[in-house]
């Protein structure tokens, strides 16, 4: 997953050392702004922000606050980068939640280092899902928000298994937690086979996926998500169940039931610029579209296409 660093500077000469540190790793994707323009760096909930106080005329503590206090940017790690050495300022800078005070000149080095630690004890912390490694809900609306409010086109996977309950009664939870894990690497897959460096996947909680694309043409990304999880689902299933093609289950009154082997539905949502106002209204169509989907017997997606939410 790209890693966007924003540079709040007037100069370039930062920003030239910036790109020749991070040349051979095209994940780091390094931006420039002004203090002005501040704003529009935490419209795009960037994975670092880093300030160089020397060549900025706005004050330092203020623009540090005004970024803290952004609901979406309240734990985006900052980094001030500044020739001022005395201690009392060095203390302020550091009371406005900034996570490093690196003297100027830098370290280039030291920098280096810093920059990656920080986004790699981020990106520990926002990972919520132990199971599969992928982003969870924070994660998950402010990449939603941070798209709608860049008035950007997108298309939104929601995905989920049917009948997993069943198979978590019979396999247990040990086994329901590999196909969840197997599930992840399915819908990455499929997310990875494509020329979309943007593309975002994260786990919800238990057997619920959200993927998002710039490709709003994603039927065959949806396809291929459906073939291969219809085809290694099959190795967390005994011979027998695979040949009766369900599973038995006794209910709460000891009632034998039949449940199909588990499947995977898909809800797609496609978002272009003016038909939503917020991931609110996302949400109520996704649940419509993604109970279509689950209304249909075995592995299927449903692709809403409308122009507005209420047609």
């Amino acid at each position: 997953m790209s890693q966007e660093i924003y540079l709040i500077d007037e100069g370039t000469e930062l920003k030239n050392k910036l790109a020749e540190l991070f040349k051979k790793e095209p994940d780091y994707k390094l931006k420039k702004a002004k203090a002005q323009d501040v704003e529009t760096v935490l419209k795009n909930i960037p994975s670092l922000i880093i300030i160089n106080e020397d060549n900025i005329k706005d004050d330092i503590v203020n623009l540090c606050n005004q970024i803290r206090q952004n609901e979406d940017n309240s734990i985006t790690p900052i980094i001030v980068i500044s020739s001022i050495t005395e201690k009392k300022h060095t203390i302020e800078i550091l009371q406005a939640c900034v996570e490093h005070y690196i003297k100027a000149p830098i370290d280039e080095e030291y920098l280096y280092y810093t920059i990656k630690n920080v986004i790699r004890l981020l990106d520990t912390n926002r990972r919520v899902s132990p199971l599969t490694g992928l982003p969870g809900n924070v994660q998950i609306q402010a990449e939603m928000k941070k798209r709608l409010l860049n008035k950007e086109n997108f298309a939104i996977l929601y995905v989920d298994l049917d009948n997993f309950k069943a198979y978590n009664d019979i396999y247990g939870f040990f086994n329901g937690d590999e196909i969840i894990k197997f599930t992840s690497r399915c819908i990455l897959d499929n997310m990875s086979d494509t020329e979309e460096e943007d593309n975002f996947v994260g786990h919800i909680g238990g057997d619920d996926f959200v993927a998002i694309t710039s490709n709003i043409d994603c039927e065959k990304m949806c396809q291929g998500i459906i073939l291969e999880f219809d085809k290694g689902v099959l190795k967390y299933f005994n011979k027998e169940d695979i040949e009766k093609g369900y599973i038995e289950v006794p209910n709460r009154k000891c009632v034998v039931e039949q449940f199909p082997l588990t499947s995977i539905s898909i809800g797609v949502v496609i978002i272009e610029e003016g038909r939503f106002k917020n991931v609110l209204e996302i949400g109520e169509v996704a649940a419509q579209v993604k109970h279509l989907a689950k209304s249909t017997p075995g592995s299927t997606y449903v692709i809403d296409r409308r122009k507005n939410k209420d047609e």
